[in-house]
């Protein structure tokens, strides 16, 4: 039984006409990562799915990625292979349209699981990946406009001001992609984002951070998506792992790990896509949207929601 999950992110998506580019994009990137598992790689099924979503500029990793408070992008992406809990992962990272093929590279080049910032940049030139603006105008455009209103409500980058704009642009935080895949052998977990519009220059939220947005072992892999201070608090990828290791499938793993997300912290606050290694596919949220895509043995179209 080999299996690939994708998803999209997240969070509420306002204008409903979008929905149907976010539907078609993670039903790409499952179909692009499909191909390459039937070669019988789930590394490189994960790879390519998010590489996918990543040039898909509707979502928030890669090209079209989120800009910070003082007009960036600051992008984190990490992968992880469950059977020998290699790890790679980037943060900060800017000038590269595929964080996550860099953060592959830190797993395969280097004895390190995570670097950020000017290091990962000088890391990922070394590696050959070349300079490039993920940058695009409708991100900039928002930018523009989310900034004029948070300054307008007063203190511009403090953190409680900024969720009372969340509370009234819900899309702000549609964040964060991610696949999950299963070969046969072993569970790949990977995501990247761009991480939440406005944020604080140098903050890293729970994608790059092995066990909060993404983890894998010998029991599942799980990529996670929302408020990223969340999943970090909960540790939540790993978590879910957890719960197939206590003897619950992907699916029931899923709900429990929302669970803890709105228990602790609420609804609209996170959103997890998970496999197990007998091929189960769960996902699970508790915000309005999250888009998903996936395909197994057996199934002659993916599956989507969201």
């Amino acid at each position: 039984m080999v299996a690939i999950i994708v998803h999209g992110g997240a969070g509420t998506i306002r204008k409903e006409e979008r929905i149907p580019r976010v539907m078609n994009g993670v039903r790409e990137a499952v179909m692009a990562g499909w191909r390459e598992l039937r070669r019988g790689s789930a590394l490189d099924a994960v790879e390519e799915a998010v590489k996918s979503l990543e040039d898909n500029p509707i979502f928030n990793a890669g090209t079209g990625s989120v800009l910070t408070l003082d007009g960036r992008v600051e992008m984190d992406a990490a992968v992880m292979r469950g059977k020998s809990l290699e790890a790679g992962a980037v943060a900060g990272i800017w000038g590269v349209k595929n964080p996550i093929s860099v953060a592959r590279k830190v797993m395969e080049k280097t004895d390190h699981v995570l670097l950020g910032g000017e290091g990962a940049i000088k890391f990922a030139r070394l590696m050959g990946f070349e300079e490039y603006d993920p940058i695009t105008e409708e991100r900039r455009r928002q930018w523009e406009e989310l900034r004029r209103k948070l300054i307008e409500k007063g203190e511009a980058g403090h953190w409680k001001k900024l969720n009372e704009l969340i509370k009234e642009y819900p899309e702000v935080l549609r964040s964060t992609v991610g696949a999950v895949a299963f070969d046969g052998e072993e569970v790949v977990a990977g995501t990247s984002t761009g991480g939440v519009f406005l944020k604080m220059f140098g903050r890293i939220g729970d994608t790059p951070l092995i066990g909060a947005g993404t983890y894998a072992d010998e029991f599942a892999g799980a990529s996670a998506t929302g408020i990223g201070e969340v999943m970090i608090r909960l540790v939540l990828a790993k978590s879910a792992a957890d719960f197939v290791h206590l003897g619950l499938d992907a699916p029931r793993a899923s709900e429990a790990a929302i669970g803890l997300a709105t228990k602790y912290f609420g609804e609209n606050v996170a959103g997890i896509i998970m496999i197990d290694r007998n091929g189960n596919v769960g996902f699970a949220k508790n915000t309005k949207h999250m888009s998903v895509a996936y395909m197994k043995d057996g199934m002659p179209e993916p599956y989507t929601g969201i």
